[in-house]
């Protein structure tokens, strides 16, 4: 990074995984156009330039992106040398509420029985855990369940 780079980090929704739909596609276009790479994480996507660069492509991602459909677009920028995991990263995000989960329920999530793995996925449904893409087989891989048990869990919650 030179001393007037900037880091970008943010997620376009909806997402749907295997398919990022056209809404995506333009985002992914303006950082192009700007001459940006994007690396698409598991729960955002980021990447890093020259501040009149980045400025200028998230503005026409914005735009772009949503006249293509997307319904809600989370952005995060964060100075040379700034941690962005510091300020609440997105693709750290789950990873937090996991943990938070492990320190209320108490011990690991491997070693939880089924009363607690259902207490942590109440936990998690309501701090928006599962509208993270990919949410439901991390979750169901860290407890070491399917995840159809996962989606029993989170039935029961709406019943």
């Amino acid at each position: 990074m030179q001393e007037d780079d900037i880091a970008t980090e943010f997620l376009i929704e909806p997402f749907v995984e295997g398919s990022p739909g056209p809404h995506v596609e333009a985002a992914l276009d303006a950082f192009a156009a700007a001459g940006l790479e994007v690396d698409m994480g598991p729960f955002s996507s980021s990447t890093e330039g020259a501040i009149d660069d980045v400025a200028a492509a998230v503005a026409a991602m914005i735009r772009s992106s949503m006249r293509c459909g997307a319904t809600s677009i989370r952005i995060q920028v964060g100075a040379q040398g700034s941690d962005l995991s510091g300020i609440g990263s997105l693709q750290n995000a789950l990873v937090d509420m996991v943990r938070a989960a492990e320190r209320e329920v108490g011990g690991s999530a491997t070693d939880w029985d089924r009363s607690q793995k259902q207490a942590a996925v109440r936990i998690l449904h309501e701090r928006g855990a599962f509208l993270l893409r990919g949410a439901v087989d991390d979750i169901a891989e860290v407890m070491g369940v399917s995840r159809i048990t996962i989606y029993n869990y989170l039935n029961a919650l709406d019943s």
